[in-house]
């Protein structure tokens, strides 16, 4: 059975005609399916530790930690070694076709 984590791992704080925006969490150990994104990013890593790749490129992140990702750049969080909970900002808001 799927924790609520791994069942819905976004969840939209708020929506306006600019941005969107909501927290994204991942379990430590887990795969980030994340496909690139029509819109660009800015994640705000709130708690846990993991390393994001964006077009092939390794940062580690961890709370505190804040990261851009231009739209349609591929990226995920990898190596999540603790519990990741992270920010999300999507501008304009993300569209239901996104990752």
């Amino acid at each position: 059975m799927k924790s609520a984590v791994e069942a819905t791992p976004y969840a939209e704080w708020v929506r306006s005609p600019a941005l969107s925006a909501g927290v994204y969490r991942l379990a430590a150990g887990a795969h980030d399916g994340q496909s690139p994104h029509d819109e660009d990013e800015v994640y705000v890593v709130l708690a846990g530790s993991a390393v994001l790749e964006v077009n092939g490129s390794r940062t580690p992140v961890r709370a505190g930690s804040v990261s851009y990702v231009p739209r349609r750049v591929p990226h995920a969080f990898v190596d999540i070694t603790a519990d990741l909970e992270v920010a999300v900002v999507f501008a304009p808001p993300e569209t239901p076709a996104s990752g």
